[in-house]
């Protein structure tokens, strides 16, 4: 089968409306704003966290009280089962940041030692709620997730890195905002790595803008086997996408890079390749990214759309009790910005309100109380 006619049966399938007869456009431009940043600068301030006061975690605690007994039927826990009505206005106002903002946040002040580790799971799970929809984070249909070594194999495409100790490179994840809460921290290591990929856009266009126009170029980007119904096992889009006046990312290097094993998939260019490290290269430099040590009772949430986060290596305790884990959840909230169709090839539906996440024909969304 030639390219031209492999190109039409992934048309058929995910993205018709654009590829292959249209380019996506690019601003040509370097772009500002609030979600321009540079991790020098962020590390001098803490304007990007936001401490629980004291009232307000008083009100957590009793919403949780409401629900804790329903731990088991946690899809059941809506917004409205898990009132918050003084930090709920706070939650919108730092969901407006995270989403038009600088596309971060911290919440620090939650002292895990006062929960059960399934009382923290389904607080964190209420607090989500205020931010948006819970959204399946794998094919097995997780709207829970937990970031936890399980001893599992990367080279594996159907294991994740989230499931092993290793350093997990610069990367979104296929949702609108991405949480993580610390539950344990590890021995050592695993700090977490946030970049601003408007930022990496501009530095990129200063140093080596040949190799920025090949990234509004469409990627083949592998599914590693959690395959949508009427889909092929990867789907085409570009790394950048312009689209509103807004640049919209959506990178995985690995996932583009292992796409080749399927038959029919052309290896990558020697451009597409510098094209990639060099998003890697200025991803690692100090002066762009920032480095921040979740503690335990950590909540940050990142706008996937603006932000690339990573995690380094790190070494675990020995006892199973005091393992590192974090809580995961991938959310979709109520107000978003509208996305390019490119975005149809990982979304599916890319309506406000209703997009983003894993789904696999036949598997239905669940929230395990425990990693498996």
């Amino acid at each position: 089968m030639s390219v031209q006619e492999r190109v039409g049966v992934i048309s058929s399938l995910d993205t018709p409306e654009w590829w292959p007869d249209s380019t996506p456009p690019m601003p040509g431009r370097e772009l500002s704003g609030p979600h321009v940043w540079y991790g020098e600068d962020m590390a001098q301030t803490d304007e990007w966290i936001y401490a629980l006061s004291d009232s307000e975690l008083s009100e957590i605690n009793e919403a949780l009280n409401g629900v804790k007994n329903r731990a088991d039927d946690l899809l059941a826990v809506d917004k409205k089962d898990f009132p918050l009505p003084t930090f709920g206005p706070v939650i919108e106002n730092l969901r407006d940041e995270i989403m038009t903002g600088r596309g971060f946040a911290l919440i620090r002040g939650l002292d895990m030692a006062n929960y059960t580790k399934h009382e923290a799971a389904v607080l964190y799970w209420g607090i989500g709620r205020h931010f948006g929809e819970p959204r399946s984070q794998n094919g097995k249909g997780h709207v829970l997730g937990h970031v936890q070594d399980l001893g599992y194999d990367v080279a594996n495409p159907t294991h994740r890195g989230y499931q092993t100790t290793i350093k997990l490179d610069h990367h979104t994840d296929s949702t609108d905002i991405a949480a993580l809460m610390c539950l344990r921290a590890a021995k050592s290591g695993g700090e977490s790595s946030l970049v601003s990929s408007t930022t990496v856009h501009n530095e990129m266009l200063r140093r080596c803008p040949e190799l920025l126009d090949e990234l509004f170029k469409p990627f083949y980007v592998d599914r590693r086997e959690e395959i949508p119904e009427d889909k092929l096992p990867y789907y085409l889009m570009p790394i950048f996408n312009w689209h509103d006046g807004k640049l919209s990312a959506m990178y995985s290097s690995l996932q583009v890079k292992i796409t080749s094993r399927h038959p029919g998939v052309p290896e990558l260019t020697d451009k597409q390749k510098r094209a990639l490290d060099m998003i890697h290269t200025l991803a690692e430099e100090p002066r762009i990214r920032l480095k921040t040590s979740l503690q335990p009772g950590d909540i940050q949430l990142v706008h996937n759309h603006t932000i690339f986060h990573a995690r380094e290596d790190y070494e675990d305790w020995d006892d199973p009790e005091q393992k590192r884990h974090l809580l995961r959840l991938w959310l979709c909230p109520p107000a978003a910005r509208e996305l390019p169709i490119q975005f149809q090839g990982r979304y599916g539906d890319i309506t406000v309100g209703n997009r983003g996440g894993i789904v696999v024909p036949g598997v239905p969304d669940r929230a395990p109380l425990d990693p498996e």
